[in-house]
């Protein structure tokens, strides 16, 4: 029998698919709203998760209520989140492939979260965003440039 699935790199961790798929959406939506790059220094976990974006100014109360707004309209959308494999050559120009290893296969896993983000992943995730629960903020610091959200996912 022949096997036709993509060779991917191994994966090192299981994460909650949750509060993972929170993170796509999060990600995009700091790029939209600040014209950053995606965080490249995630911890995410059940419980609570953090993200770091590079930002030359602090963030307003209101930009950082609006974050959380536009995360939630997101989530609300009931969007479903698909996966695609391409080779690296083929991957479409909005997606950022710099936080991939240097190691990375030439065939590449796309997550999408319906119309709103797609970027490359071996992670876990939900089918649809009705499955991730609503989005709080629950602090952020800003110090030198960075941006820390910590945040949860309430059911």
């Amino acid at each position: 029998m022949e096997n036709n699935q993509p060779q991917l790199n191994e994966h090192n961790k299981q994460e909650y698919p949750p509060m993972h798929t929170a993170e796509h959406i999060l990600n995009q939506t700091m790029v939209r709203m600040f014209g950053c790059e995606r965080s490249r220094n995630a911890h995410i976990e059940r419980k609570k998760s953090k993200c770091d974006y590079q930002l030359p100014t602090e963030p307003t109360q209101e930009q950082i209520a609006e974050i959380e707004t536009r995360v939630n309209e997101v989530i609300a959308r009931e969007l479903p989140v698909t996966i695609e494999f391409c080779k690296r050559s083929e991957v479409p120009a909005e997606v950022d492939l710099g936080k991939l290893p240097a190691d990375a296969s030439d065939t590449l896993r796309l997550v999408r979260v319906g119309d709103y983000d797609v970027c490359a992943c071996i992670g876990a995730h939900v089918e649809n965003t009705r499955e991730v629960g609503a989005f709080k903020i629950i602090s952020h610091t800003w110090e030198a440039g960075t941006l820390r959200l910590r945040f949860k996912l309430v059911q």
